[in-house]
């Protein structure tokens, strides 16, 4: 299945292209592309409104053939390869430079994987920004009950622009232990490409406008390094990231309260989020009737007795 589809620019260029299966709301979208100097930024309602019309021109139906798109967008976005084994042999770089391995990063717990690229001056961030917006609420600290990786998947990339990311996303997270957990990594072109095809991140670079094409999602990894769950946009629900980061720990990590929810809410991968289950909130629901009534009872009774 197809998430959202969006151009997200290199040098010069930059504009947002169009949503696949499944349509994301145009409000979380953003264009990529020049910053403009302050003097000339528009409010963010209106750079979102922008965004949402582009869309709805670009393509406005949510289901459009691929031969059919912009030569510049054909065979690009997120196909779900839930459950699938990422190739933890791959070879990268660390944002120090030092030589290492997909596998390193993983076997302590879940694994959250995202493929940005480092010069990218807006849609990137706003990924990484989401996604520290939203493990900020958590309970769980990156370096301490999960894991990080970052990977771009531009070849061009170098240790020293992935330690200037590094650096930023700390900053804005805010918490010591996260500078152990959450890596930022640069690789070649093969180890990037098997990388992205096992994941089904499809992307494509436009050497003419110099820009890349590409959806945006993180994703979210067992221990052992299967894929569990994709969480679609730039912005990220906490609750769905509690609860897929529990599912993919295998219950390593959460509380009681955690199962409660994950029996009330699965994971739909049509749209990559949490939906309620009415008929086990209904049980849920009777279960706790009968449990006050009980109790309720219990308590007259003794009432009565005194």
């Amino acid at each position: 299945m197809r998430a959202e589809i969006l151009a997200a620019g290199r040098g010069r260029g930059g504009v947002v292209a169009a949503p696949l299966e499944p349509a994301r709301p145009p409000d979380r979208l953003r264009p990529c592309g020049r910053r403009e100097p302050k003097r000339r930024r528009r409010p963010r309602a209106r750079v979102r409104l922008t965004a949402g019309l582009i869309v709805a021109i670009w393509l406005g139906a949510t289901a459009i053939a691929d031969d059919r798109r912009p030569p510049g967008l054909r065979g690009v976005g997120l196909e779900q390869h839930l459950d699938a084994a990422l190739p933890l042999d791959l070879p990268f770089r660390d944002e120090s430079g030092a030589a290492v391995r997909l596998g390193d990063y993983f076997g302590r717990g879940p694994v959250i994987l995202t493929l940005v690229y480092y010069e990218c001056p807006m849609l990137c961030t706003e990924v990484l920004n989401g996604l520290v917006k939203s493990l900020g609420v958590l309970s769980f600290t990156v370096g301490k009950d999960l894991t990080v990786v970052t990977v771009s998947f531009e070849p061009h990339d170098t240790p020293v622009a992935a330690a200037a990311k590094k650096a930023s996303v700390l900053t804005r997270y805010g918490r010591p232990e996260a500078a152990a957990g959450w890596h930022f990594l640069v690789g070649d072109e093969p180890a990037i490409a098997r990388l992205a095809e096992t994941v089904g991140f499809h992307y494509a670079y436009d050497v003419t406008n110099q820009q890349y094409a590409h959806a945006t999602a993180i994703m979210l990894v067992t221990p052992d390094g299967h894929l569990s769950r994709y969480l679609y946009g730039v912005e990220y629900s906490p609750r769905d990231l509690r609860l897929g980061l529990v599912e993919a720990s295998a219950n390593r990590i959460g509380s009681a309260v955690d199962q409660v929810l994950l029996f009330c809410f699965h994971y739909d991968p049509a749209t990559g989020k949490y939906g309620a289950v009415v008929m086990n909130l209904v049980r849920l629901g009777g279960v706790a009737t009968v449990l006050a009534l009980g109790t309720a009872i219990v308590v007259l009774r003794r009432r009565e007795r005194s």
